[in-house]
């Protein structure tokens, strides 16, 4: 572990020369620098090479620590579909949060890392074999039944005398999120079981009839970058509703209730964010009432932040290729792209990435920063300023990097994915090295 030290770097105020997104420790230094973690991005891009990940610990435990504090009497578990590490499994344990993990190999690493596999749970639309019995041999904490199928599976999986806390995930008719593509409360997409049709209400009661089969609550998850709470307390008083009918039909209380998450972050200046006090208010005043009306004691509520942990604790660092202008277009193509983050291409968003490492000299211009790759939808920012001297050689730096780039990186024209470095209190870790190209020779085994 390497001190990289600030030069005396001072923090900017929250709404001060552009850093509204930036994590809480970022300082400006004297020569156009910027610092995270007590450390300058520049010397970061030295030592570990572009395009690199960096993640504020600071940063992420803080979050951790706002949703405990928000929502008291929850359990918070992280979703680690948004970014997984063995750092971060002991981050999200030391801050005394669960984990969300949708496959055998997140709930793998998360328990050959030490995280208590009680404190997990594991959901996804289509679950392997592979992934329930995965799930089974460690003891994860609760699996939540996506369809019909997985309960005779998983029942027979048990065996007679086995044993597993499980969930129902509802769909509760809401359209709630930022894209189309992540809104996952409706009834025309694949995740759930639908209230309105009568597909919950059936796979609870063969579930309660399975004796292997701990029926602990209702799951649901309305989609991602949902920046109000409205819809939250919307499906609080659904899921209770239906909480209720269960007791009526079947004489069960169910104790939990899980509301997924979701909870928008703001990617560029001026988007709202979702804010998590406003949220815990809302849904427990819903919960209360729901529950009085309903005359139900009110469950343990469970939910499931990711991108609101991780997200604002990342940056990207970038090395400049090449400045061209095409017609009255100008482009910055920069050494990473949609390998090392495809929700441009996937989802048409668009970040906010700033010249650092020295002072510019020329105004502000128009450009349009794209990625190496051979595709035309490799755009990572549209439309954004950057200083008109801006050449080959320099560093841009992508603030809100931090959830859903490695984990959803790819292999595309051989390129690699990234390293992920770790800042805090003035030191830079390796934790997840780069991609190489013997990683690449010795997966291919075709000769």
């Amino acid at each position: 572990m390497t001190t990289l030290h600030t030069r005396a770097a001072t923090t900017a105020t929250p709404d001060e020369d552009g850093l509204s997104l930036w994590p809480a420790s970022t300082g400006r230094l004297p020569d156009g620098d910027l610092a995270v973690g007590g450390v300058p991005l520049a010397a970061i891009a030295d030592r570990f090479d572009t395009p690199a990940y960096v993640l504020d610990e600071d940063e992420v435990r803080a979050r951790c620590r706002a949703y405990r504090h928000a929502f008291p009497g929850a359990e918070v578990f992280y979703a680690a579909k948004a970014f997984l590490s063995r750092a971060m499994v002991h981050w999200a344990d030391d801050e005394g949060l669960g984990l969300d993990v949708c496959s055998a190999g997140e709930l793998e690493l998360a328990v050959t890392a030490g995280f208590p596999p009680e404190n997990i749970v594991l959901h996804g639309n289509a679950k392997s074999p592979h992934d329930l019995d995965t799930a089974l041999r460690l003891g994860v904490g609760r699996i939540v039944i996506d369809s019909p199928s997985e309960i005779a599976r998983l029942a027979s999986a048990l065996g007679p005398d086995g044993r597993q806390k499980v969930m129902v995930r509802v769909v509760p008719g809401i359209s709630a999120g930022g894209h189309d593509k992540i809104r996952t409360g409706t009834e025309d997409q694949k995740f759930g079981l639908s209230i309105s049709d009568g597909s919950a209400q059936h796979a609870i009661a063969r579930v309660l009839d399975r004796p292997q089969l701990e029926l602990t609550g209702l799951h649901c998850h309305l989609g991602s970058q949902i920046d109000s709470a409205k819809p939250y307390a919307t499906a609080v008083r659904r899921l209770v509703g239906l909480m209720a009918r269960v007791r009526d039909s079947h004489g069960v209380v169910l104790p939990e209730l899980d509301l997924g998450g979701g909870h928008a972050v703001a990617y560029r200046p001026g988007e709202r964010a979702l804010d998590i006090t406003a949220l815990a208010r809302t849904v427990l005043a819903a919960l209360a009432d729901s529950c009085a009306a309903a005359r139900l004691p009110v469950p343990r509520l469970l939910i499931e932040p990711g991108r609101a942990i991780v997200g604002p604790a990342g940056i990207a660092l970038y090395r400049v290729l090449t400045v061209k202008r095409t017609g009255d277009q100008f482009f910055v193509a920069v050494d990473g792209g949609m390998s090392d983050n495809p929700r441009p291409a996937l989802y048409g968003v668009r970040y906010t990435p700033r010249l650092v490492g020295r002072h510019p000299t020329a105004p502000p211009r128009t450009v349009t920063v794209v990625g190496r790759h051979c595709e035309a939808g490799d755009v990572l920012a549209a439309g954004v300023e950057l200083p008109g001297d801006i050449h080959p050689g320099d560093l841009l730096a992508v603030p809100v990097a931090g959830a859903y780039h490695l984990s959803m990186a790819s292999g595309y024209n051989l390129v690699g994915r990234p390293p992920v470095v770790a800042v805090a209190e003035g030191h830079a870790r390796l934790l997840v090295r780069r991609e190489s190209l013997a990683d690449f020779r010795t997966r291919d085994v075709g000769l």
